[in-house]
């Protein structure tokens, strides 16, 4: 009998301990170190069998031929992973409880050309049964299994042999080889090093579901991110119907690329021009409200941001925001009241953007300076201006990257003008929009009010 090995795991960062402790060195979270019993004895268990035994190759001689990424229906999931699901990648999806993590996956096995088995831990075959004809009625090549032991889970691999295996969720999932229970960091560790193992021997991709902890990041250890090779989050707020995919790690392709989605009852739609719904449709000319051309990954796109300027009811101000830092808010109210005359330190400040995103691109400072001071002096701006520039601590307006997108997609969707910095290098091209150049916000004030 093999000799059983205990440890202390800190269940929050995943840092090791010799012996326990009340305060985590690491993370500095209290009373979240816990012993797990380690039992390293697994000379009976293979996922696989290794094809061939490594050697040291020199790089020239490596033979390599691009494989061809599994394609699902969905494009906006093709394109966070960078063109497809490549051969024997484990992906994490990460995501906060009930944002859809799992309707989506769910969404994609059923429409996949190829035989997939579902893997679920935390619901039973009729509750997904459920699920599934509300988002389609089409699922031939779809597989549910129920089942949370990874030993068990290996056995009907090998039986069914799929081409793609979803896993929901990494913490539900348990191995015989770990004393400690679900969730743990020990079992979690364990249970992806083995579905590593056989998404690399079998070439098989495998994706995971991965819960999140309070602080919005993946549950369990951090070195979980560190061993699959792609993280993708996805996020949104619960009470409005967009969601977000991005993805956080890519071995296999860029990380600048998102997706979005709307949420409805049959499901998550994929979202193609997202500008033309984050803009209200609204003909009526509205104190306080601005445009800004930002950019989400390698899209652009068109957001519509709203302020509120009264005057403080109570002694401290307040300043609240809504998907846009308050700290940069502030930081622009100073510089509005430094450099161009405006006393809004009395006054209550409100942002929001609309459509429930969250947005920390600063070419959007010029928009949200133009909101502010439309709320303030009561005067609407027009709704075929927009704005993408970022606005420096001395009241200068600053240059942004890839402007000519911004432009571009502005151009679009109809509108008339454009306020970007004069440091701003563009092409000579024949743009229908007129590109108005700032320096100051003197300026751009004089541009707007008069």
């Amino acid at each position: 009998m093999a000799k059983v090995k205990t440890s202390f795991y800190c269940q929050q960062c995943g840092a090791q301990y010799a012996k326990w402790q009340g305060q985590c060195s690491s993370c500095k979270a209290w009373n979240t170190i816990a012993e797990e019993v380690i039992s390293t004895d697994k000379k009976d268990w293979k996922a696989t069998k290794s094809k061939s035994k490594q050697k040291p190759t020199l790089v020239k001689d490596i033979k390599y031929q691009q494989e061809p990424r599994l394609l699902t229906q969905n494009k906006e999931f093709n394109n966070v992973l960078g063109g497809g699901i490549v051969p024997g990648s484990l992906t994490l999806l990460g995501g906060e409880p009930g944002i859809g993590k799992s309707t989506l996956l769910l969404q994609i096995a059923l429409q996949l050309p190829f035989k997939t088995l579902y893997v679920s831990g935390e619901e039973s075959q009729q509750q997904i049964k459920m699920r599934a004809e509300r988002i389609t009625t089409s699922f031939s090549n779809c597989y549910i299994l129920t089942e949370t032991k990874t030993q068990q889970i290996f056995k009907h691999i090998e039986n069914f042999e799929p081409e793609i295996v979803i896993i929901d969720s990494i913490q539900t999932l348990h191995s015989d080889y770990i004393e400690s229970s679900p969730g743990s960091i020990s079992q979690i560790r364990e249970c992806t090093s083995e579905l590593i193992k056989y998404a690399k021997e079998s070439q098989v991709p495998v994706i995971l579901i991965g819960h999140i902890t309070k602080e919005g990041s993946i549950a369990g250890p951090k070195i979980l991110e560190h061993m699959v090779d792609t993280v993708l989050q996805f996020e949104g707020d619960r009470n409005h119907v967009y969601r977000i995919l991005r993805a956080h790690k890519n071995r296999f392709g860029s990380t600048n690329e998102l997706g979005i989605y709307e949420m409805q009852g049959n499901g998550l739609r994929e979202v193609n021009n997202p500008s033309e719904i984050l803009i209200s449709s609204s003909k009526e000319n509205l104190s306080g409200t601005a445009i800004a051309a930002t950019l989400e990954g390698m899209r652009p796109l068109m957001i519509e941001i709203q302020a509120l300027v009264s005057t403080a009811v109570y002694g401290t101000p307040q300043r609240s925001t809504t998907g846009y830092h308050a700290k940069r808010l502030n930081m622009l109210l100073a510089v509005l009241e430094k450099r161009a005359g405006f006393r809004l330190g009395a006054k209550d400040v409100f942002l929001n953007i609309t459509g429930g995103i969250s947005v920390d691109d600063p070419a959007i400072d010029l928009a949200v300076i133009a909101a502010i001071l439309s709320s303030n002096e009561d005067i609407a701006i027009e709704k075929n201006i927009c704005f993408a520039a970022e606005v420096g601590l001395a009241g200068e307006i600053r240059p942004v990257t890839r402007i000519e997108q911004r432009i571009l997609e502005a151009e679009k969707l109809g509108f008339s003008y454009i306020l970007i910095s004069k440091e701003n290098k563009i092409a000579d091209k024949n743009y229908h929009i007129k590109i108005e150049k700032a320096g100051r916000i003197e300026e751009v004030i004089s541009f707007l009010f008069g």
